[in-house]
């Protein structure tokens, strides 16, 4: 048995790690993709909001030639970390159910290659993010090949008609790179105009591209449908329109999912925020929930900044929690 099981080996989650093992608590990381698997997924050519310091957990420097490191830099960052750390990461495990047991907590996982296994640990550090979970728009079409809920990069939608749904951070970093990569762009806003939340730098260039017509955008408007060479748009009157496309990026945001805990029944506040005490443990004792996964309503507030902190609060208390046990181990009681 662990003393802490941790699922996600996001920043946050190998920031928890690390922390165990600093103060000597036994711990596994469970990961069902790659290291950080959301940077991995970020657009290729992707730039972080703030600088190197910080994002860097452990005590290790990040050190990038850039005045803000991108997607590139921070893989190579957290995969050497987790390397010089020998941090004991398990890859490609998905943890699919969570059970509270007698002495803790049991884990059932499942490899790449299809085989069970069960992880019992006294406690467990969810670190999930929520990246991998994007809303759907719930529409046809929306499955098809054309159509992507992650924007990668513009080179190969030169020449495209090329659809962006949304008017989010996202949104907007996408269809500027499009249209710099000289696709024709059309952003449709469900919205009268675009979010407050898009970063101050990219909101003019976005707007003055707009205006100046090199990107189209309709506001009041939402795709209904999606089909192979247009997406079929609702204005708020109720009248529709076929605009022409080959493809769409659906740029709508992201949940958490935390599905595998439905057994546990946490409780949830209005905003779909989960309960958290000062050391991000939630109402089933034990169990914690850092970085962003626990605020599915505040998504926009918590970052790898102020996530990898939570981390360290709930591991300090996890010691605490753990003093007794480890006491009585150590006297042989």
């Amino acid at each position: 048995m662990f003393d802490v099981a941790i699922v996600g080996a996001g920043p946050v989650g190998l920031a928890a790690a690390i922390a165990c093992k600093r103060v000597g608590l036994s711990y596994v990381v469970l990961e069902k993709g790659c290291v950080v698997n959301a940077i991995f997924e970020y657009p290729t050519y992707m730039g972080f909001f703030t600088t190197a310091p910080e994002l860097e957990i452990g005590n290790h420097p990040f050190v990038t030639g850039h005045d803000k490191p991108d997607r590139r830099d921070a893989l190579m960052y957290y995969r050497l970390v987790t390397q010089r750390e020998e941090l004991n990461v398990r890859l490609y495990t998905e943890v699919k159910r969570v059970h509270a047991a007698p002495a803790g907590f049991t884990l059932e996982v499942e490899a790449q290659d299809g085989s069970g296994d069960v992880v019992e640990a006294r406690r467990v550090v969810v670190a999930t993010g929520y990246y991998d979970n994007p809303l759907q728009l719930g529409i046809p079409g929306e499955d098809g090949e054309n159509v992507s809920h992650y924007y990668t990069e513009a080179h190969p939608f030169m020449g495209l008609n090329v659809t962006v749904i949304g008017a989010g951070n996202s949104a907007a970093d996408a269809a500027l790179d499009l249209w710099r990569g000289g696709a024709n762009v059309t952003m449709i806003v469900r919205a009268p105009e675009l979010k407050p939340t898009i970063k101050y730098w990219v909101r003019p260039d976005l707007e003055n591209r707009i205006k100046e017509g090199s990107i189209s955008a309709q506001f009041n408007s939402q795709v209904v449908e999606i089909h192979p060479e247009h997406v079929l748009v609702q204005r708020a009157d109720g009248t529709t329109w076929e605009l022409p496309t080959h493809f769409t990026f659906a740029l709508t945001g992201y949940r958490p999912d935390l599905s595998f805990l439905s057994g546990l029944d946490l409780a949830q506040q209005a905003d779909e925020c989960l309960v958290l005490d000062g050391h991000y443990q939630s109402t089933v004792p034990g169990l914690f929930v850092v970085g962003s996964a626990g605020f599915a309503g505040k998504t926009n507030q918590v970052f790898i900044e102020n996530g990898r902190h939570h981390a360290l609060h709930a591991v300090a208390e996890i010691e605490r929690q753990l003093a007794p046990l480890r006491e009585e181990v150590l006297s042989g009681r």
